[in-house]
């Protein structure tokens, strides 16, 4: 169940999740999140750090405030990988918006992370690609929520299960192909997790069996 909580930072673009699972590893984890997150808008930075204290933790930077808001308000408590995702705005400006607007400085020796604490890591890139923010941005006015299930459109309509199939095998988790029967151009692929469907969502999104289909992946409505 969702669970409400008010925020205790004002409202900005950048907001602070904890309780993930720290068994999810972390390039698994990065992907998993711009994924699940990126129908709420533009996307310009995910961190997620590797030292001990910060397992757990990670932070979703959007370009706009309404974007943060939303995600902030739908996804709290989600449960993500058996775990409900606890929510808040961050408490500073991160570095990505900062370098977007011009007011970035660089800070000698320690660097400081999106929650305005110092640490003496590198911030992990995340960045996504200016294509892949293009089509994020194009997302549905009411997207399902997260889980292993994903929808796919636009296949070509003498497309086999089997084509398909090679594509997505190459990821984690991989289960089953299923096209709709009576319905050409549709079909679901299903993994063992969220984590595993959200990481081959955001590595196929738009990949093309033809070179007339480019196909359009999302979560499966349950």
């Amino acid at each position: 169940r969702i669970m409400e909580e008010k925020p205790a930072n004002p409202p900005n673009q950048t907001i602070y999740i904890n309780n993930l699972n720290e068994k999810v590893k972390l390039p698994e984890l990065r992907k998993a999140l711009k994924a699940i997150f990126k129908q709420f808008g533009e996307i310009v930075d995910i961190v997620a750090l590797t030292n001990v204290k910060a397992r757990g933790q990670a932070f979703v930077v959007f370009k706009d405030i309404g974007s943060a808001k939303d995600a902030l308000t739908k996804m709290q408590g989600f449960p993500f990988c058996d775990k409900p995702m606890r929510i808040a705005y961050a408490k500073g400006k991160s570095d990505a918006l900062a370098k977007l607007d011009g007011t970035y400085v660089e800070r000698p020796g320690k660097r400081k992370t999106v929650d305005g604490a110092e640490r003496k890591v590198k911030r992990p890139s995340g960045v996504p690609t200016q294509s892949y923010i293009a089509r994020a941005a194009t997302t549905a006015a009411h997207p399902a929520l997260p889980n292993k299930i994903l929808f796919l459109e636009n296949l070509p309509v003498d497309v086999d299960q089997n084509q398909v199939a090679m594509v997505f095998q190459q990821y984690l988790g991989y289960r089953e192909v299923r096209l709709v029967a009576g319905r050409p151009g549709l079909g679901f692929v299903e993994f063992d997790t969220e984590v595993q469907s959200a990481a081959a969502m955001e590595g196929l999104q738009g990949f093309k069996v033809d070179e007339d289909h480019p196909v359009k992946i999302s979560f499966a409505k349950r």
